[in-house]
């Protein structure tokens, strides 16, 4: 888009106009593309060094209300080059210039439209602004706050309660984090939080609460700075006091959140069990402004996200189970908002409150059984849920699902609630057609409404679910993969043969394969979970053999042969102790004799998990109950297999020497 701001007043007149006026604002930027110079006009004069200090202010000025018009009107200006511009600015030695060159800046860098990374391009800069940090309280408010916007994450962070994925920046570069800290940023900014100046105090708090935000390098080096003799964490601690304005308090309990979630701050320390927690919990009541209510829970979500004694803090504190369930009946009939404004605000953000509040009740219910059935047996929690499940809000609908998740590791109320209230149905649903973020947290739910206890089970089962997850085998993404074949795994425990043979069917030989090549170790382990299962009582194990038999033991001697940890050799092990346990399917051992010296090698082996696996495949092929076993017997002591279950038989470890005497007694009998 061409740089189209009209300049038609006085500039001794055009900032007093401009900020008081956004539909002025608005008009400035037109699409007729003669307009263009009269615009360029303003950014020309601003870096003319022959222009007074008073003119280049003024511009400044003017470019930074333009800036508080619409997005369009900021998109303009950065087509402009406004940015390189204002930095240029920053080399003045006119104070006043320097301050509305950052007040201007500022206010770009605020509008969503602004990539951050453009503070980012010239190495010089940052040093610059940590330099300025020191003219003004202005040139601190302003750096502050263009930080703490400029400063995101390179990775996607495993926290579970991020609606959407932030850009990535270059694989190549580091990260905002680590420049500004690099830059000195916590020594230059830590004496800001106790400045007269309460706009200088709250954006340093800001900055801090982004920098240390899963960041164990800053959040522990802030927890080992002192400004004035007192520590940082200590100073935090006072902006919680129910004194301090509001906003205050809330982003400090951020960072001091934060600096828990990174491992700098105990769990157990009394900063953060009878400050930061309880100072949250308040922050829900519904005294608290929307947006205060929001970032409240959602705060308190991320803090005892992984701690079960905070979860069992929180959900004692205040009521809080009860509390969030007015997070659903906002605004009331009653409201107290006499604000049409304010009512009009909220009514459009209403469904913010139901994203927090379904983000807290994952958290509270991640562990604990009884916090699960308090969240349960709230005033229609479950009607709530399903309702979220098929909202039109991508990040309620995620909420909702987490939610969902975190309830459904309850075997009782995958027995009951969710039974009485078919969640699976609206899961499918979610399942058929979502984004990748939904459909991690909605499959890893699916695999807990599969486990044989579960009545959502059967139903599931009816409704195709095989194909949908067989798919899922497939995808890109390494988290779908592995609950794809999670859920298979779940499916197939205690199955009937003809599920067994329909999913199967579904995956194909060529992706079992596939999944058994994968280099992720637990997209494996679940694949060989799948199998084992698959090859579970007599019938079935013969059955799947007289199929697919070849490319299994084709599958088995791969793994055994290849650098896999112990416990993936474990399991192929066990799945070869089933096939061992039919009644013609152990045919395709005893004629494979790479197969038989593999086990051989492992009865030897220096790890005893293997030894014992590779024990109870010899005893199934012993056993002289079986037709067959006296040829089978045999030929395992001519290999010498009788000679390593004497030698296991004086094992140290109880349980090699139980096996390997039951064994031996096979050979007695």
């Amino acid at each position: 888009m061409a740089c189209v701001l009209e300049a038609p007043l006085r500039m001794s007149v055009l900032s007093e106009v401009t900020a008081s006026s956004r539909h002025y604002v608005d008009r400035l930027f037109d699409l007729d593309p003669q307009k263009v110079l009269q615009g360029v006009m303003l950014l020309y004069l601003l870096q003319q060094e022959t222009s007074s200090a008073e003119l280049r202010t003024e511009c400044a000025v003017v470019l930074g209300s333009l800036a508080m018009g619409t997005e369009n009107n900021v998109k303009s200006l950065l087509d402009c080059h406004i940015i390189p511009a204002l930095l240029q600015g920053l080399l003045s030695p006119d104070l006043k210039f320097i301050e509305a060159c950052l007040r201007c800046l500022r206010t770009i860098f605020i509008s969503p439209v602004t990539p951050e990374d453009l503070l980012y391009t010239d190495a010089t800069v940052i040093s610059h602004l940590m330099a300025l940090l020191s003219r003004s309280r202005y040139t601190q408010e302003y750096i502050c706050q263009i930080f703490s916007h400029c400063c995101k994450l390179q990775h996607w962070h495993s926290c579970g309660f991020k609606s959407l994925p932030q850009p990535l920046l270059c694989a190549n570069g580091p990260d905002h984090q680590t420049i500004l800290f690099n830059h000195g940023a916590v020594q230059n900014i830590a004496h800001l939080l106790v400045s007269t100046s309460y706009k200088v105090r709250m954006q340093a708090l800001k900055c801090f609460s982004v920098l240390a935000f899963e960041n164990p390098q800053v959040s522990v080096t802030l927890v080992n700075v002192s400004v004035d003799g007192e520590l940082l964490p200590q100073i935090f601690v006072k902006m919680l006091q129910r004194d301090k304005p509001i906003e205050m308090q809330l982003t400090s309990a951020k960072c001091l959140t934060s600096m828990c979630r990174a491992g700098a701050i105990r769990t157990d320390d009394s900063c953060i069990v009878l400050k930061t927690l309880p100072c949250l919990v308040r922050m829900c009541s519904k005294e608290r402004l929307l947006e205060e209510r929001v970032e409240g829970a959602e705060t308190l979500a991320y803090l005892i996200e992984t701690d079960v004694e905070l979860q069992r803090i929180a959900s004692i504190t205040d009521h809080l189970i009860v509390m969030l369930a007015d997070y659903f009946k906002y605004p009331s009939s009653v409201s107290a908002i006499t604000d049409i404004k304010r009512l009009d605000h909220d009514l459009k953000h209403a469904h913010e409150l139901r994203q927090a509040a379904f983000k807290l009740y994952a958290s509270l219910g991640a562990n604990d059984e009884d916090i699960r059935k308090k969240i349960i047996e709230t005033e229609n929690m479950m009607d709530r849920i399903v309702n979220g499940l098929s909202e039109s809000s991508i990040k309620v609908r995620l909420a909702a699902v987490r939610c969902l998740h975190s309830l459904s590791r309850s075997v009782q109320q995958l027995r009951t609630s969710f039974q009485d209230h078919a969640v699976w149905k609206p899961l499918m649903k979610v399942l058929q057609n979502a984004p990748n973020e939904i459909l991690v947290v909605a499959s890893s739910t699916l695999c807990n409404l599969l486990l044989e206890f579960s009545p959502s089970k059967e139903p599931i089962l009816e409704s195709g679910a095989i194909e949908l997850l067989c798919s899922l085998t497939q995808s890109e993404n390494l988290a779908l993969r592995v609950n794809g074949i999670w859920a298979l795994m779940n499916m197939a425990f205690q199955a009937e043969q003809k599920i067994k043979s329909d999913i199967l069917r579904g995956l194909s030989t060529e992706q079992l394969f596939q999944l058994l090549s994968d280099s992720d170790v637990n997209v494996l382990m679940k694949t060989l979970g799948l199998l084992r299962n698959l090859l579970s009582t007599r019938p079935h194990i013969d059955h799947i053999m007289s199929t697919h038999g070849k490319q299994i033991m084709q599958a088995v001697t791969l793994i055994l042969e290849g650098e896999h940890n112990i416990e993936v050799k474990e399991q192929t092990l066990c799945i070869l102790a089933n096939i061992a346990d039919g009644t013609t399917a152990k045919e395709l051992i005893m004629t494979n004799d790479d197969i038989l010296q593999k086990i051989k090698y492992y009865m030897s082996h220096s790890n005893a998990k293997l030894q014992l696996a590779a024990m109870f495949c010899i005893s199934n092929l012993i056993w002289n109950e079986e037709e067959g076993s006296q040829e089978r017997q045999d030929k395992l002591r001519d290999m010498g297999i009788v000679d390593i279950l004497h030698k296991l038989s004086q094992s140290s470890d109880p349980n090699l020497c139980d096996k390997a005497k039951t064994a031996l007694q096979q050979y007695l009998a």
